[in-house]
């Protein structure tokens, strides 16, 4: 009997993604669309950059995310 696999939360896997080396990182692009106007350039640009998680939650989120 095959065992079942575990499914991709599709939540999670749009907005993080696993490097080669197997870092859970942030998608960018968050927080720059709602309310643009009253942020400035450079807060939105530094937004816009991928981020790795800290260790706590990549803890949490491994399982989500299947490989």
């Amino acid at each position: 009997m095959a065992k079942n696999k575990m499914k991709t939360r599709r939540a999670v896997a749009k907005r993080f993604h696993v490097t080669g080396s197997g870092k859970i990182m942030k998608n960018g692009n968050t927080n720059t669309s709602h309310l643009a106007l009253s942020k400035e350039h450079k807060r939105k640009m530094h937004l816009r950059k991928a981020g790795e998680l800290s260790r706590a939650d990549r803890r949490r989120l491994r399982r989500c995310i299947a490989r």
